[in-house]
């Protein structure tokens, strides 16, 4: 279903438009999940790429999926600062600046780096899954900002 405004301005809900096409999105993060993509790294992941992205929708979500799957308070209010405090893991802060280096898209970032960083800590399977969980959400936010 499609609102239309007299200046074609209106948002498309896109989920409505073409529900096979989005469903199917929607389909990957079960995936993740399967293969080892913890429900807390992933809330972390998704949070504070919607925090950089600043979708409110997300943030709101990925907040309360952060709480459901333990994330502590502490964690959530020093996110958006995550580099300066010891709350966070090594693996945490690893896949933190990954997440960021694959959201900014900065040129001269050494993925190299950062790369080898996340191997101290994890599988080329799972950084698949991380770098997966960043696009996706990336993707997410940007249909969700296009609703503005």
């Amino acid at each position: 279903m499609t609102t239309t405004f007299e200046d074609g301005s209106a948002p498309i809900v896109h989920e409505q438009v073409d529900p096979q096409l989005i469903g199917h999105l929607g389909q990957v993060h079960p995936m993740m999940a399967e293969r080892g993509l913890g429900a807390g790294l992933s809330a972390l992941i998704e949070l504070r790429i919607s925090q950089i992205n600043q979708c409110a929708y997300c943030v709101n979500l990925h907040i309360v999926e952060a709480r459901k799957a333990g994330i502590e308070q502490e964690k959530l209010d020093k996110l958006v600062v995550w580099q300066h405090f010891d709350v966070f893991s090594p693996a945490e802060k690893a896949v933190l600046a990954w997440a960021e280096a694959l959201t900014y898209l900065i040129d001269g970032t050494n993925y190299a780096s950062l790369r080898a960083n996340l191997r101290a800590h994890f599988s080329d399977k799972n950084i698949t899954a991380i770098t997966t969980d960043i696009g996706m959400i990336n993707l997410w936010n940007r249909i969700q900002i296009s609703k503005h």
